[in-house]
C-alpha cells in the first residue's frame, strides 16, 4: 500500500515522498497505524534540517510525536485492536508500522485528538521539574517561551512555584500569559536582572530553567539565580560560545557567586516503561500529562498556530525558521 511521509533531503529542503508498506506482512508485536495528526518539534527538527546535527543523516524522515488509528494488528499484540486511537513517538508519515510497547498508549476519550501530540513536548518539559528542587512558594524563571518552555512554565506553576517567563518575543510572551503565567518579561526591553530582583525581593530565582539551548543565553542568565539555586538545562545546548569557563564554574563553586547547582534535564535520563524500582518513567509522565490536559490544568489550545496538510511541509518548516512570531505549534493533518 502506498503511504506518504515527510523527508529531509538536504539542508532546509523538505519533500513529501511515497513509500510502500505491505499490510500483509506485519512483524510480531507490531501494529499498523493510520496517522491522524503529527506535531513538529521545532527545536530538534530544525536542528536536523540545518544539516549540522552529526547523528542525523540526510535523506531521512523526521518527526516523533503523533496520534492515529490502529488499522491492523500483528501476532503477539495484546491490549490493542483495530479502531483504537493511540499516541505514539511516531514520525511524520501517513502509515507507520510500530511496536505496541514503550510510549504507545490509548488516548483518553475526552482528549481532542489534535492536542494529543503535544503530550511529547510536555513530557520533555516535565523532565525539568523531575530533576529540580522546586517547592511550594519558590521562584522559578523559564528562559525561552517556545512550546517546551511554556509547558515547563505551566508545570512549574502546578508544582507550586511563582513563575517568571522570559523571552525576547512579545508574541510568545502573550502565549505564556494565555496559558496562565502572570509574570512575563521581555529581556530585550527591560533590565532583566533588576526586574527579577524586584519580583523576588532581591533574592533571585531559586530555579532557572533554560529552554533555549543557546549557550550564550545560558551563561548570561546565571546571575539571575539566587544563592544555593539551580540551573536546569532543558534545551539541548547547541552552537559555539566563547568565554571564561573559570568564571562560569565559580558560580557553582564559590559562595559569593551563589553555589549554583547545574543540572541536565534531557528526557531520556528516565526509563521508558514503568519500573518498580524507579519512581519516574516516560510512561508515567505521559499518563500524568494526559490527566492534566483533560482537566485543563495544562493548557495546549493557545499553543497551536497552524494546522496544515503534509503537502505544505516546506512552508511549515520555513515558517518555523523564518517567522518565529507567527509559527510555533504546527500540526500536520493526515486525515
Amino acid at each position: 500500500m502506498h503511504s506518504k511521509k515527510i523527508v529531509f533531503t538536504a539542508p532546509w529542503k523538505v519533500e513529501l515522498q511515497e513509500e510502500d508498506i505491505d499490510l500483509n506482512v506485519i512483524p510480531d508485536g507490531h501494529v499498523v497505524i493510520k496517522t491522524h495528526y503529527s506535531l513538529i518539534s521545532a527545536g530538534t527538527e530544525l536542528a536536523c534540517l540545518s544539516g549540522k546535527e552529526s547523528w542525523f543523516k540526510m535523506p531521512s524522515g523526521s518527526g516523533y510525536s503523533s496520534v492515529g488509528e490502529i488499522v491492523s494488528v500483528g501476532k503477539d499484540v495484546s491490549g490493542f485492536k483495530p479502531g483504537d486511537i493511540v499516541f505514539q513517538y511516531g514520525p511524520h508519515a501517513e502509515l507507520t508500522v510500530m511496536p505496541a510497547k514503550g510510549i504507545f498508549l490509548k488516548i483518553p476519550e475526552k482528549l481532542d485528538e489534535k492536542l494529543a501530540p503535544f503530550v511529547r513536548m510536555a513530557s520533555i518539559a516535565m523532565t525539568s521539574l523531575r530533576v529540580s528542587g522546586i517547592e511550594l512558594g519558590d521562584y522559578a524563571a523559564v528562559i525561552g517561551q517556545g512550546i517546551v518552555g511554556i509547558m515547563a512554565a505551566q508545570l512549574a506553576k502546578l508544582q507550586g512555584a511563582k513563575v517568571i517567563a522570559v523571552d525576547v518575543s512579545a508574541k510568545r510572551l502573550e502565549l505564556s500569559r494565555a496559558c496562565g503565567i502572570e509574570h512575563c518579561l521581555d529581556s530585550g526591553r527591560c533590565d532583566l536582572k533588576e526586574k527579577i530582583k524586584e519580583l523576588t525581593d532581591g533574592k533571585g530565582v531559586s530555579t532557572l530553567i533554560d529552554a533555549t539551548g543557546n549557550p550564550k543565553v545560558i551563561v548570561e542568565s546565571i546571575p539571575l539565580i539566587g544563592k544555593l539555586g539551580e540551573l536546569i538545562l532543558l534545551g539541548s545546548p547547541r552552537g559555539e560560545y566563547q568565554g571564561d569557563v573559570t568564571d562560569l564554574l565559580n558560580y557553582s563553586h564559590l559562595w559569593p557567586r551563589g553555589c549554583v547547582t547545574f543540572k541536565g534535564a534531557h528526557e531520556w535520563r528516565y526509563p521508558v516503561a514503568h519500573d518498580n524500582f524507579v519512581k519516574h518513567s516516560l510512561e508515567r509522565n505521559t499518563r500524568i500529562i494526559f490527566d492534566l490536559m483533560v482537566s485543563k490544568r495544562l493548557l495546549v489550545e493557545p499553543l497551536i498556530s497552524h494546522v496544515v496538510k503534509p503537502s505544505q511541509a516546506q512552508q511549515a518548516y520555513d515558517g518555523l525558521r523564518l517567522k518565529k512570531d507567527e509559527y510555533h505549534g504546527v500540526i500536520f493533518d493526515w486525515r
